[in-house]
């Protein structure tokens, strides 16, 4: 029988939502390659997803539930059956659920899949059972946070416009890492004769594309986007028209913050030259059309929401966001295209139940709240790597009254702790619906193939539990296919006039943007420089937790080409890319320290120690380590990643992680503790 070839969409957490053609023969994926007929990706997969296949079909896939036999983290498990594994889970939760209340039970998920029903597919079965509710704002809640400070509604444009501007500022972000495909408009922005400036804080991959690489001081991005407004209002570069006529608060932003926002104050504070800072700021405010791509690592810190709000002002002073090819992209807001309700229902709620943040999940776990976490859900999540603070987690799951169980593909760290682990499918082996947050592209998969084994996917496995559980809604009976089909039948303004067939069939299809001249949707339908229903009505320079740290090293756990968060580290192939789990310092660093490039080092602050490979390279400047992907422990040179280090502190506003607002010190491997074990402990601010 000759290949057969379906359509599907990449799952994982990146922006682009790649358009994906897979090649089945004999019921098994033997060939992934990129849809040349996506609107946005054209064909084009990352390296991560070139053999997406190997992922599928790994040695390595969960393909029985588990049940635990030795120690929690020992990772000893024995096959039980489906039936088994669902009436223990449930005989256990009605058990906690009489002794403490159903808040007693967490679920813990976030985004190793972003398909709309398979990602919130344990919402309404959670809801409905009455558990605690995830805060789920690991990744960039400050972004979003800081950008409607400034925006309100206002949607971004099509990222394909950055080939119009002649510069394109890419802020904080590794696009070589992050979002390949809009490389594609930057490079065709070059081709027109664009300049393009890389903002961030240590040389990452994405500067091969750039012009000019300006490194910053970690936090302090909001400093240097106050020192160019400062420039561009003192030299009469301000677009005066379209200030009067669309932003609110200008003249209170420059007589109360820019005044004091001096190149030499700013400078101070970025580690940049005062007459850097008017260069950029002059170049900046005489580009015809100037275009910010907004990363999202320069919001983790504990100003990331100001930072953002901040940034998002600096085009309103030229008037950038009136012109094609001009303005921020922050990324796309595309969840009003689906009523997605229809999914989480929030109705199942008897009762609002308590909110617990993912960020503080250690916390959780081993400070007893009232009623204590007595069983954890954990599905296409694993928090013992990527959440914050690992050794508290780490902690709080080897509790032995601690219920946990995983829904997952592979045996990651997480998995290790859990009580039963259930085998999840892939993306390919169940259906769902896609939309990004970095195009304006929605895009239905089908399965391609059958789940491995006796693999389910996470809709069908909570239509499992519902059952054990006695809910007896019709909501529950349904499949994903049906959840799918009622999202499509709900009618959202977002989505009038799109192409039904095509998106049937598994095509990519593009949501429409709106053909007239842009409309800034806030309160006041201005750019709202000025917003009295901000703590801080206008923006300004806030220090981050670590403006002032005892230790001598901020830490960027950075993204990778090789993984994404915690995923991927199945495939050796893309292990060995990265050359193992590396420490990048500058040489000035490393010598004043006599620690050489290769040698094993241990990092470490007050919350823990981690052991990492030393590479020595100029592309990280003094004063900064860069440690690139989310290893699994399985893989590290010691027992301990990256988030051993980062902390369960939040931003300044919408809850998020910080995990770049960190400060280590390096020592050789085998040589004793040089701080006092209490000597740098974060607080944890409520």
């Amino acid at each position: 029988m000759s290949p057969t070839i379906t359509r599907s969409v990449c799952p994982y957490d990146c922006p682009d939502a790649c358009g994906l053609l897979v090649e089945v023969a004999g019921g098994r994926a033997v060939r992934v390659t990129g849809d040349p007929d996506h609107p946005f990706t054209r064909g084009t997969l990352c390296p991560k997803m070139l053999h997406y296949e190997r992922t599928v079909h790994s040695p390595q896939r969960l393909t029985t539930p588990l049940l635990r036999t030795g120690a929690k983290g020992s990772g000893t498990f024995r096959p039980i059956p489906w039936e088994e594994a669902v009436e223990r889970i449930a005989e256990r939760w009605r058990g906690i659920i009489a002794t403490h209340g159903a808040e007693a039970i967490l679920p813990y998920s976030y985004a190793g899949t972003m398909g709309l029903v398979q990602r919130n597919a344990g919402h309404p079965f959670f809801h409905r059972l009455g558990a605690s509710r995830l805060d789920r704002t690991i990744c960039s809640p400050a972004k979003d946070a800081g950008w409607k400070a400034v925006m309100g509604e206002t949607p971004s444009p099509h990222p394909d416009e950055v080939a119009e501007s002649d510069l394109v500022i890419l802020w904080g972000i590794n696009a070589a890492a992050t979002s390949i495909h809009f490389l594609h408009g930057v490079r065709e922005a070059k081709k027109r004769g664009a300049a393009v400036w890389l903002i961030d804080t240590y040389e990452t991959p994405t500067a091969a594309v750039a012009d000019r690489v300006i490194l910053t001081r970690p936090g302090s991005d909001g400093a240097l986007a106050l020192g160019m407004m400062h420039v561009i209002e003192r030299e009469g570069l301000a677009d005066r028209d379209f200030i009067e006529r669309y932003v609110q608060g200008f003249a209170e932003f420059s007589g109360q913050v820019l005044s004091d926002c001096t190149p030499e104050r700013m400078g101070g504070i970025t580690g940049l030259a005062p007459a850097v800072i008017e260069e950029l700021a002059r170049a900046y405010a005489r580009a015809g059309a100037p275009f910010i791509r907004l990363g999202s690592g320069l919001s983790r810190y504990g100003n990331g929401a100001m930072t953002v709000r901040t940034i998002a002002a600096l085009p309103a002073l030229v008037g950038a966001y009136g012109k094609r090819g001009g303005g921020c992209f922050p990324g796309t807001s595309t969840g009003p295209a689906f009523a997605l309700k229809e999914v989480t229902r929030e109705d199942f709620m008897a009762r609002p139940s308590r909110i617990v943040n993912m960020n503080r999940l250690g916390q959780a776990l081993t400070e007893l709240a009232d009623p204590p976490v007595m069983s954890l859900y954990v599905y296409h999540a694993n928090p013992a790597a990527v959440t914050p603070d690992q050794n508290a987690i780490l902690r709080g799951m080897a509790r032995d009254d601690l219920f946990t169980v995983v829904h997952e593909r592979f045996m990651t760290d997480t998995a290790r702790y859990a009580d039963i682990v259930l085998p999840a499918t892939s993306s390919l082996e169940h259906a769902d619906i896609y939309r990004s947050y970095g195009t304006y592209c929605i895009q239905r998969a089908r399965p391609a193939i059958a789940p491995e084994g006796e693999s389910r996917s996470n809709w069908d496995t909570f239509t499992l539990l519902a059952e054990a559980m006695g809910f007896g809604e019709p909501f529950f009976r349904q499949s994903a296919d049906d959840l799918i089909d009622r999202l499509l039948a709900v009618p959202t303004a977002m989505r009038e006039g799109i192409d039904l067939a095509s998106l049937a069939e598994g095509k990519a299809v593009e949501l429409p943007l709106a053909s007239a001249p842009r409309a800034f949707r806030t309160a006041s339908e201005k750019i709202e420089i000025l917003n009295p229903a901000e703590p801080h009505p206008l923006p300004r320079y806030l220090a981050i937790h670590e403006e002032k740290g005892d230790l001598p090293l901020m830490l960027m756990t950075a993204p990778t080409p090789y993984a994404l968060n915690a995923s991927f580290y199945e495939l050796e192939e893309l292990r060995e890319k990265q050359g193992g789990m590396r420490l990048m310092v500058a040489p000035a660093e490393a010598s004043a320290r006599g620690l050489v490039d290769g040698q094993r080092v241990v990092a470490f602050n007050g919350l823990g120690e981690v052991d990492f490979i030393l590479a020595v390279t100029d592309r990280v400047p003094a004063g900064v380590a860069v440690a690139e992907g989310v290893w699994w422990i399985e893989h590290a040179p010691g027992n301990r990643t990256v988030n051993a280090l980062t902390s369960q502190r939040l931003t300044d506003r919408g809850n998020g992680s910080t995990f770049y607002d960190t400060r280590i010190e390096v020592r050789a491997a085998g040589k004793g503790q040089e701080l006092s074990p209490h000597s740098w402990i974060p607080q944890h601010p409520m």
